[in-house]
């Protein structure tokens, strides 16, 4: 992903709530959403350049979800994937803190990131431009390209979408699909700068972003409840057509259900 908000244990209804875009080159193949064949209990997007994902959840109630660190100069071309630090984590049995160690330890062979891993009632962050993994207190939180609450203008935007949208009884997947497809630009003085040129710090400014070879290809919404109900909602697109695919998938989980 590139732009993500999560509202933890924020509702009583709904202990994690995650909202999403995903921005990646339209020619980086990709699969949408689905129960992977070689790992049934793992629902998620595919790189299938690198083979890993960016958002997934698993019937065992684990969640990960990762953006990249935006940092141009230092790009290593033979790093290993970061999607697979996804994937690997929903099928791990190990506890967020124990998976997240020995990425902390080896954080410097892999290009920029920013890591959630956990579920409902824990969750974790670690990105490998900060110092370690930190064990996340129940708020409203965002990430883009930075580390954790970077005030960018479209993840501050964002994150007070979301707050909103968590006043309300029932969260509502569509109300948070079509928050998230806002394609204004942030005026020049509001800009960061992570070292690529104006013109495309302005582009990439926006919530969802449209370019003539790169653009957001999904928008995602994820919610549990403490029922043990998991809802995945994924909207796909292609340039200058818009929505072409929506996918719903309904979860029990049994690692939510009350005892």
């Amino acid at each position: 992903m590139c732009l993500i908000a999560f509202a933890y244990q924020q509702h009583p209804r709904y202990p994690l709530i995650v909202i999403a875009n995903r921005d990646e080159f339209y020619e980086r193949p990709t699969e949408q959403a689905r129960w992977w064949e070689e790992a049934p209990d793992l629902l998620a997007g595919k790189d299938v350049q690198a083979g890993g994902s960016w958002m997934a959840v698993g019937r065992n109630g684990r969640f990960a979800a990762l953006t990249n660190f935006r940092d141009p100069k230092n790009l290593k071309p033979q790093a290993p994937t970061r999607g697979l630090l996804v994937t690997d984590f929903i099928s791990s049995k190990k506890s967020p803190q124990e998976y997240l160690s020995p990425i902390h330890e080896n954080g410097q062979a892999y290009n920029g990131f920013n890591l959630l891993v956990g579920g409902p009632e824990e969750l974790w962050w670690y990105s490998n431009y900060g110092e370690k993994p930190i064990r996340l207190e129940p708020g409203t939180y965002g990430l883009s390209n930075a580390l954790l609450d970077s005030p960018w203008p479209k993840l501050t935007h964002l994150k007070g979408k979301l707050e909103g949208l968590i006043q309300a009884d029932t969260f509502d997947h569509e109300k948070a699909l079509a928050a998230l497809v806002d394609k204004n630009i942030a005026p020049d003085e509001d800009l960061p700068e992570t070292g690529v040129p104006l013109e495309w710090e302005r582009r990439l400014s926006a919530m969802y972003i449209e370019m003539e070879k790169y653009g957001t290809r999904c928008s995602t919404v994820l919610s549990f409840e403490k029922k043990g109900q998991v809802r995945f909602t994924e909207h796909s697109y292609v340039p200058d057509r818009g929505r072409f695919e929506e996918k719903f998938f309904p979860i029990h989980s049994e690692a939510l259900s009350p005892d």
